[in-house]
């Protein structure tokens, strides 16, 4: 964990120009776009980057069309335009999938209305996607066999896009960006709350991992800490004009239910959207939409009961999905930002996920609320602006941060790949080939990659049986990626913990050696570590020394 110990170390040695607190997708993408345009930022986090929100999505990039029956064609707009930037910008990672939604019979809505309403959407996103189409059941059924019509009124269909791997692996791309640019970033490192002294921020920390304290120092103070915004800010004493209300969303991973890529959404019994989401080898189905008052929560009987009956009702199955299918679950609460003065209560499932950055200039202070996948880049943008207004100087202004890296760098890969013959080496059970899926996941870093497989061919070998991740992108994960624990490495770093039953994990004959690879000396004490936590025990694991 040498990263980590060397990160540490530099978060006393200097003033920096931003701290940020938090390290979900708004402090990643703050950290990665003040970097980039070379302010001196550090980030720090209190679990594992992602280890929150950003790690419960539905993995989905949309433009928001169910903000169309409530009219918000700004918010619309403005989340089309970003999806599209994203595409654009991150054209392996962010793609294009179609959605095929069911409207059941006495719906509130014709489907020939929703169907009109889509093509509104698909104008007001710049025609970006291919264009909406109408369903009569009997083409739903012949487009996806396991839609249960018998109730259906028709349907339609549209296109929004989807993350191919998974959301907290997008985020640590952006953490790993601010660290590229020279930012520095540690995880598990919690804020106790700062003062302002002498025109500085002076921020108390402690490390979770050994317990140790340290203070950090920087000119501008970011509150980023998703669901517990507001409980940092009471650290820090900031008053702010906005505060969280929270929403619980659950989702279910069950076997593959269809080989169709394609999203089916339908509404629930409470008239909510509802979703059946490809992932791989698997199916995510959910979501929940429930109202909760504390941002910790966790996955109840009602809820999957909820999930499984909403699915079976819609689903022709061979059998009703039950308890027994569940391969893993996601749990989290989004964070909806409402004015102090009121609104937590009003139309409460109407609630946007729209960020809303509060700013204290006097005390060089923001805060920012809500927030999701899609709208990524606008944080990061919005965030440069805010603290170039608070004096802090940014030195290359123009700097793009984000995006893939340019496409001459992407053809020199794929040239080396295939003098190589790598795709040949690809397992014959794979997804896709093996030159797509390291391009995709570490785009420049795969190139170092290569050159491990030719000295080594054991470095393409799956090590982790059933996930397609090779021995070499351990190796990587162990220099690169701040893997402190192995839950960081199976569930957010990789999908492993989603699309793997835990039983499957522990039995695989890699596993061993991955955590060998990732921890050294302390490879039996973090393995003890996880499967221990996910009994609910406490596992009793020595000092790092970090």
């Amino acid at each position: 964990m040498q990263l980590r110990s060397s990160n540490i170390d530099k978060l006393t040695g200097e003033v920096f120009d931003v701290l940020i607190v938090g390290g979900g997708i708004n402090g990643a993408a703050a950290a990665a776009a003040l970097a980039g345009k070379g302010a001196r930022v550090a980030l720090v986090e209190r679990g594992d980057f992602a280890g929150s929100t950003s790690m419960h999505s539905s993995n989905l990039v949309w433009g928001g069309i169910k903000y169309m029956e409530s009219r918000d064609f700004a918010l619309v707009r403005k989340l089309c335009k970003s999806r599209n930037h994203l595409i654009k910008s991150y054209p392996s990672t962010v793609q294009e999938i179609r959605f095929l939604t069911t409207i059941p019979k006495g719906f509130r809505y014709h489907p020939r209305y929703l169907w009109a309403g889509s093509w509104l959407y698909w104008l007001i996103g710049n025609g970006f996607t291919r264009i909406p189409r109408f369903l009569a059941p009997s083409a739903i059924k012949q487009s996806e066999a396991i839609v249960d019509v018998a109730e259906a009124m028709g349907g339609f269909e549209y296109s929004d896009a989807y993350l191919h791997d998974n959301d907290a692996r997008f985020v640590f791309n952006f953490v790993r960006g601010a660290l590229n640019y020279g930012g520095v970033a540690v995880n598990y490192v919690e804020s106790l709350g700062g003062t302002r002294e002498n025109g500085l921020w002076v921020t108390q920390l402690r490390d979770v991992i050994d317990g140790g304290t340290l203070e950090v120092r920087s000119r501008v103070l970011i509150n980023a800490a998703g669901p517990w915004v507001d409980k940092h800010n009471a650290l820090t004493g900031q008053q702010t004009d906005y505060h969280h209300v929270y929403s619980k969303g659950i989702h279910l991973i069950v076997p593959r239910l269809t080989d169709n890529q394609r999203v089916l959404a339908f509404f629930a019994d409470d008239g909510r959207l509802f979703f059946v989401i490809p992932m791989g080898p698997r199916t995510c189905i959910g979501t929940t939409d429930t109202r909760v008052e504390k941002p910790e929560v966790g996955v109840t009987e009602d809820d999957i009961r909820f999930v499984l009956d909403n699915i079976n009702k819609r689903l022709t199955l061979e059998r009703p999905l039950t308890t027994a299918d569940i391969i893993s679950t996601r749990c989290g609460v989004r964070p909806l930002a409402v004015r102090a003065n009121g609104g937590g209560e009003r139309d409460f499932l109407q609630l946007s996920r729209k960020h809303a950055i509060d700013i204290n200039g006097e005390d060089a202070h923001l805060s920012i609320f809500g927030g999701k996948l899609t709208d990524c880049l606008n944080v990061g943008d919005e965030v440069v602006d805010a603290v170039r207004d608070m004096g802090v100087s940014i030195p290359h202004p123009g700097h793009r941060w984000y995006g893939e890296p340019p496409q001459e760098v992407r053809h020199e890969f794929m040239h080396q790949a295939a003098l190589m013959g790598l795709d040949v080496m690809t397992a014959p059970e794979a997804s896709e080939p093996l030159s797509t899926r390291l391009w995709r996941r570490y785009g420049t870093h795969a190139l170092e990659m290569l050159e491990e497989i030719r000295e080594d061919p054991r470095q393409a070998e799956v090590l982790i049986e059933g996930t397609e991740y090779l021995r070499c992108e351990l190796r990587h994960a162990q220099r690169r990626e701040m893997v402190t624990r192995l839950e960081d490495f199976l569930r957010r770093r990789s999908k492993i913990a989603l699309v793997v039953d835990e039983v499957a994990i522990r039995d695989s004959p890699g596993l061993r050696e991955a955590c060998a690879i990732l921890f050294g000396d302390q490879a039996e004490a973090r393995y003890e570590e996880y499967f221990a936590a996910s009994r609910g025990e406490e596992a009793v694991l020595p000092s790092t020394g970090e």
